[in-house]
């Protein structure tokens, strides 16, 4: 099973000391004209004498300057593995430093994380913290998600089952094959009516790829995926073909 997520605004601190980013040891290697291309792009775009530029492009605020300085060094920022790069609602109630070395072996099998800077990596990947989301449009490589797609489309290929978790804006970067494809929402449930949760959306999520990985989970459909969620103490609904609904009652 391949599990695609989305990364996330919070990062970790950057170290002081370290290797930069190696482009020839990430995975995924025919990403690398792209990934370089972008990089340079907003490395450029952030040296800008002039922060208003950047900060404009990328979405940020003043009190964000020190975010546009890193990304004019991503080049030479020390680098980090993902699995600890990114943190927030979803990274922490996944867990990766906590997983048994098992779980922690399957997820760096099995998952990808999709990035509007680095298109997708595996957890094992080392990059420096940057800022850069799937929203942006730079000068000279125009918006994000239609630069990725054709690179994307070329390198990702999945003959199993794929969990997609990722953000709505992460999704058009790569379709997976739909008969193979499952997304999944989170709906709370309380006195007989369903609604959409957003932040423990997250968290819930999270908690789930960690089950599913510490169980050693390894469903080959939707049916067994679902089988595999409700054995983990999960209720789980499956009201279209390619969706699963998880049912929480309390938050």
């Amino acid at each position: 099973m391949l599990i695609l997520l989305p990364p996330s605004e919070g990062k970790a601190a950057t170290p002081r000391r370290g290797r930069p980013v190696d482009f020839s040891r990430l995975s995924l290697p025919a990403l690398t004209p792209v990934r370089e291309k972008i990089v340079d792009a907003v490395a450029e775009l952030c040296a800008d004498p002039d922060p208003a530029r950047p900060r404009a492009v990328l979405g940020l605020g003043p009190t964000q300057d020190d975010e546009i300085r890193r990304n004019a060094a991503l080049r030479t920022t020390p680098a980090v593995p993902v699995a600890t790069l990114y943190t927030g609602v979803l990274y922490d109630a996944l867990g990766l430093a906590t997983l048994d070395p098992a779980a922690r072996r399957l997820a760096n099998r099995s998952v990808l994380v999709f990035s509007g800077l680095w298109g997708a990596l595996r957890l094992t990947d080392r990059v420096p913290s940057y800022k850069c989301s799937i929203a942006s449009t730079l000068p000279g490589i125009g918006g994000l998600t239609a630069f990725w797609r054709p690179s994307l489309g070329e390198t990702l290929h999945s003959t199993g089952l794929v969990l997609d978790l990722r953000s709505g804006a992460y999704v058009p970067m790569w379709q997976p094959p739909a008969g193979r494809t499952v997304a999944v929402r989170v709906l709370q449930e309380r006195d007989g009516r369903r609604t959409v949760v957003s932040h423990f959306n997250k968290a819930t999520k999270g908690r789930m790829v960690r089950d599913l990985l510490s169980a050693g989970a390894a469903p080959r459909s939707a049916a067994a995926l679902e089988a595999a969620l409700r054995d983990l103490g999960y209720t789980v609904e499956a009201p279209a073909p390619g969706r699963l609904d998880v049912l929480v009652t309390s938050l």
